[in-house]
């Protein structure tokens, strides 16, 4: 009689081991066919088991899913992305030097976010996570704000009421982050049966990592998507890990998440997440399906996170110190470097120019950001704003509460509110 064995996911390797990335399954840049926008699922479900890629070992751009980009645009897209690893850079020295509480960088996956952001329309609607710092930068969210609001300064767009790294921008059409796992996921899905329901030509993405597709919210949102036909785009980063949880926890050895897409009916695209112009095309390809009356599109892109999970995490205290050299598909800014070079239209030294100038940059914005403010140095924010942006009219409870703290801060003559909750 046969003894039923439960199955334990086992990492690749562990600290002190070699890395092997052998479980991956890479195909041959340009090997990946591009159907039509408007293929049914069920037809196309091959794109969720291989891996759209566009950049060869050379750094050409070869096979169907080419976007053919000018070159202006791939300079463009790799400023992005470089000024997204500066950022990155400056705020992790800053957390070590305790001048903010807390980060998290997104070192090997900005091509990601920068291509989407990139291959999508400004009234499109974004449910980011917190490693698509990328999305601000290609929107043009400024620098010094993002910086604030890890300052919890003067500045902050969250007046110091969320932790660092949660960012929000109305005016830029990007939903506030969450640290709430794969709760963007189904509210990508309601702002995109709403546009769908005002005849509105926008559509919503939103990005969660392949951890939290385990979430509950996950499977909400692709039933939703899928019996709605919204006009949404569902991004799973697989980056690998999951803080220290190997991607198997979240059934990534048993098929892709890519393959998740079909089984609700919509189409699952894996492509390759470090690779700028395969994320790009990926993208315009479900936005083009989505705003034709396609529906929603599930997109596996396969990337690794290169840093900590945040700068609470040490890696390598779960798997090898060098895993981040050993993964098999690079880093994206370095093959797009290396294609715009292959091009003739980059080279050594205007790369380096590029990186002395928007280090400068990057320098010249924490200066002006803590101006405004840091963990230790005034200015502060004023406490009674704890008491704001609660309720749309303050109850009178909390506006005696505020009174009283006024009066304690500035003393008893201080001007404010009467003691009858009447604005004075």
């Amino acid at each position: 009689m046969t003894q039923s064995r439960l199955h334990v996911p086992h990492p690749p390797a562990r600290p002190g081991e070699t890395p092997d990335f052998s479980y991956l399954k890479i195909p041959p840049a340009g090997s990946v066919g591009r159907p039509d926008t408007l293929a049914p699922a069920l037809q196309i479900e091959a794109l969720g088991t291989g891996m759209v890629r566009v950049l060869d070992e050379q750094g050409h751009a070869v096979g169907p899913w080419n976007p053919h980009l000018e070159a202006e645009e791939l300079q463009i897209a790799l400023r992005h992305m470089l000024l997204t690893r500066r950022f990155d850079e400056r705020m992790q020295r800053m957390q070590r030097q305790g001048r903010i509480s807390f980060y998290m960088k997104s070192t090997g996956e900005e091509a990601v976010a920068v291509a989407q952001a990139m291959a999508l329309r400004p009234g499109d609607m974004f449910f980011p996570s917190y490693r698509t710092q990328g999305l601000f930068v290609v929107r043009g969210r400024s620098l010094v704000d993002l910086m604030c609001q890890c300052l919890s300064n003067t500045h902050d767009m969250c007046r110091g009421r969320q932790m660092p790294i949660m960012y929000h921008w109305a005016e830029g059409n990007i939903f506030s982050i969450s640290g709430n796992l794969a709760t963007q996921f189904p509210q990508a899905v309601g702002w995109a049966m709403a546009a769908a329901i005002k005849g509105e030509d926008h559509l919503a993405a939103s990005w969660i990592g392949e951890g939290a597709s385990a979430e509950a919210d996950f499977h909400h949102a692709l039933t939703f998507a899928a019996v709605y036909q919204a006009p949404v785009i569902l991004n799973v980063v697989n980056n690998q890990w999951a803080i220290s949880t190997f991607q198997g926890f979240a059934g990534g050895e048993q098929r892709t998440f890519a393959q998740r897409g079909p089984g609700y009916g919509i189409p699952g695209v894996r492509v390759d997440g470090n690779d700028f112009l395969a994320v790009y095309a990926v993208t315009r390809w479900a936005a083009e399906r989505a705003r034709s009356g396609g529906g929603p599109t599930l997109i596996e892109h396969v990337t690794y996170r290169a840093a900590a999970h945040s700068t609470s995490d040490d890696p390598s205290r779960y798997r090898p110190k060098e895993e981040w050299q050993s993964w098999p598909l690079g880093d994206p800014v370095v093959r797009l470097k290396a294609h715009l070079i292959a091009l003739g239209e980059w080279s050594e030294e205007r790369h380096a120019a590029l990186e002395q100038e928007l280090e400068a940059h990057v320098t010249a914005c924490w200066k002006e950001a803590v101006a405004y403010g840091t963990l230790t140095e005034g200015p502060t924010l004023d406490p009674l704003s704890m008491f704001e942006d609660v309720f749309h009219e303050m109850p009178a409870h909390l506006k005696r509460q505020r009174e009283e703290l006024r009066r304690l801060l500035h003393g008893p003559d201080a001007a404010g509110p009467r003691s009858d909750g009447a604005e004075g």
